[in-house]
């Protein structure tokens, strides 16, 4: 196995890899990453732990508010062209939007 100056890790070559395919495979399950490529490297890594580090699939918005609204509360949304309705930074300027 050939090592890369920059990593910590060992890389196979490409050519080490296409033989030895079932070595590398094995040693990503046991101890871990295996890297494969000197210049394009590219990291072998069991299913199980992909998907430990993908997290869960993220969830639309609209899906989010529909799960996540309040069941049993009544809420009144104000009619959007009601003039009467409050707005409630109307009283702000372009300063008060500013970080500084």
């Amino acid at each position: 196995m050939t090592t890369e100056s920059t990593e910590t890790r060992p890389a196979w070559t490409v050519a080490e890899a296409k033989a030895k395919l079932s070595e590398i495979l094995r040693l990503a399950e046991e101890e871990g990453p295996q890297r494969i490529g000197l210049r394009n490297s590219f990291v072998i890594v069991p299913e199980r732990i992909w998907l430990e580090h993908e997290g869960p699939e993220p969830i639309p918005m609209g899906r989010w508010i529909v799960q996540n609204w309040p069941r049993g509360i009544e809420i009144e949304l104000p009619d959007r062209r009601d003039p009467e309705r409050d707005i409630p930074f109307a009283h702000l300027d372009e300063d008060d939007w500013s970080d500084e």
